[in-house]
């Protein structure tokens, strides 16, 4: 088959696509014919070098694999020849005390494809059965694989975590990107009032077009106090941040009096500075996020498949393309999701 691997860490020119061995699907497990895999910026990361995640080279990334199953192992029950599926981008073990208490977001022997499992840049994938997830009818694999970290994320950052509520304010920052696009959808269908930002005037408008309420230009100067101007100096109830550098540090300060900031990324900067007096003193939360639960990403994939919630696809690119679609993500040119289709 076709696959893309590194075999060392650096920059795009590290990804080669190659002929490999095909995957063989041992006891319990499915072969997968992939129809389409989601590109997102942790695939920068490993491929860099800079995740701090243990990573086997020569490796094969891709967190978001759909397609349809074309042989099944010794053992297999459930599934059959051609069934439409996503492969789980976590593959809980379901007996750790985080498993058994819904938390299997963050079990520590999850198989996670694209990082300790070959992932999805490639025209097959072996998968355990019990990590497929069935694509709702209606959704094309480009969609299907468009849905897990993206709207899986961004529910587990405003509902689970940050406890998002309706008729509160929630800054939304980088809604140009993937994450971004999603967590604009889900909060105005949560009832929030949604301020975006974005660096041009381009991805404001399109977030408007998404159901932002208002847009502010974090590139222009100023932006911190137009936040403050729209919310009448009170500032958001929860930010949505995965920027990192100073935008945290400013969206931080935007925070409302015992305001939430849910953070899961930290590309312009993984180190910042933090106020604790005015921390304490506002009562406010710092909360981390980790990727989705199996139950949530299982949830917005049937919210697109009933056309609550909707993919916003930037482009679609084959495997020979990888490199450009590295570069594409690393200037941020895109506006929602970027797929690999074999």
């Amino acid at each position: 088959m076709k696959a893309v691997r590194l075999h060392r860490f650096g920059g795009p020119e590290v990804l080669h696509c190659e002929d490999v061995p095909d995957p063989e699907p041992g006891p319990g497990e499915v072969l997968v014919r992939v129809r389409a895999c989601g590109v997102n910026r942790l695939d920068l990361d490993i491929r860099a070098g800079t995740s701090r995640l243990p990573v086997s080279l020569p490796h094969i990334l891709g967190r978001e694999a759909a397609g349809d199953v074309i042989a099944l192992g010794p053992g297999v029950s459930g599934f059959r020849i051609g069934d439409r599926v996503l492969v789980s981008i976590i593959g809980a073990c379901g007996r750790c005390s985080l498993c058994r208490t819904g938390r299997d977001n963050l079990c520590p022997g999850a198989r996670r494809p694209g990082i300790n499992r070959p992932g999805g840049y490639a025209e097959l994938i072996a998968a355990p059965a019990v990590d497929l997830i069935p694509i709702p009818d209606g959704l094309t694999p480009e969609q299907a694989a468009a849905v897990p970290i993206a709207f899986g994320t961004a529910y587990h950052m405003l509902i689970t975590q940050g406890g998002l509520r309706v008729g509160e304010t929630v800054l939304v920052n980088a809604a140009g990107s993937t994450i971004g696009v999603a967590a604009v959808q889900l909060a105005k269908a949560a009832g929030a009032r949604v301020i975006a930002t974005a660096g041009s005037e381009e991805k404001l408008a399109r977030a408007r077009r998404l159901g932002a309420d208002e847009t502010v230009n974090y590139n222009l100067p100023g932006w911190g106090h137009r936040v403050l101007e729209l919310t009448e100096g009170r500032g958001p109830d929860l930010v949505f941040e995965h920027v990192g550098g100073p935008i945290f540090a400013e969206s931080f300060g935007l925070l409302a009096t015992d305001g939430r900031l849910c953070v899961c990324g930290g590309h312009a900067g993984e180190v910042v500075p933090l106020d604790l007096v005015s921390l304490f003193r506002r009562q406010v939360r710092i909360i981390g996020s980790f990727s989705a639960t199996r139950r949530e990403v299982e949830l917005v994939l049937d919210l697109v498949g009933r056309g609550v919630l909707a993919p916003v696809i930037h482009g679609i690119y084959p495997l020979e393309e990888a490199q450009a679609v590295h570069r594409l993500l690393t200037g941020r040119e895109n506006f929602g999701k970027v797929i690999l289709k074999p």
